[in-house]
């Protein structure tokens, strides 16, 4: 290992610091609306791109679990969107076009849109109702293309930020571990045990 390269363990802490900032930082009632909305919905669809996808995926299979109606949007069984549904969309940037395409199909049905970003000024956060920010990245740059697909393509991206975590690695963690929080609140809420998440496991795999 090279002398100067800090150790895991190091990089692990950094990363953990950078989250409780996050956290003390983000608009507690925003965070409230969101929790909210979900209760509300009468079914909530998820979208993201990449690494923000997956934690979409999770979120809508933690969702699930706790017995919501959950969809993630681009799947073969996800049903048609409704003016009483929430559309969650995980963006860095709030400018992914996929994601944006999804967030103008939601607007025009007039159902509710809640977006987890870094960049509440941002194509996507013009339209939700709702905005979570986690950190602050305000990156822009023109010549950056919004697709995501052309973005792996050809190897840009918005959100570099050096080797420390990097390509957007702090957002999507952030985006995880606030999903969860918003799981545990939920859990509460309706006063769901672990056995009842138990119940709604995959026992078909």
């Amino acid at each position: 290992m090279q002398q100067d390269c800090p150790g895991v363990a190091d990089l692990m802490l950094l990363m953990t610091a950078s989250l409780e900032k996050t956290a003390r930082m983000m608009d507690q009632e925003n965070a409230g609306r969101f929790l909210e909305e979900i209760l509300s919905a009468k079914r909530i669809y998820l979208v993201g791109a990449g690494r923000s996808g997956l934690v979409a995926r999770a979120f809508a299979q933690r969702l699930m679990h706790l017995g919501f109606e959950s969809y993630v949007i681009g799947e073969t069984i996800t049903p048609a969107f409704g003016p009483e549904d929430v559309l969650v969309a995980f963006s860095g940037s709030g400018e992914t076009r996929s994601v944006v395409d999804a967030c103008e199909t939601a607007r025009e049905i007039r159902g509710k849109i809640c977006l987890i970003t870094s960049t509440p000024d941002s194509h996507i956060g013009h339209m939700a109702d709702c905005i979570v920010e986690l950190g602050n990245i305000h990156l822009k740059d023109a010549d950056i293309p919004s697709d995501f697909e052309i973005r792996q393509l050809t190897g840009q991206y918005r959100s570099v930020s050096g080797s420390f975590a990097p390509l957007g690695t702090l957002f999507e963690t952030a985006a995880l571990v606030f999903s969860d929080a918003i799981v545990s609140a939920l859990m509460e809420v309706r006063h769901c045990t672990a056995d009842d998440l138990r119940n709604r496991l995959a026992n078909v795999q």
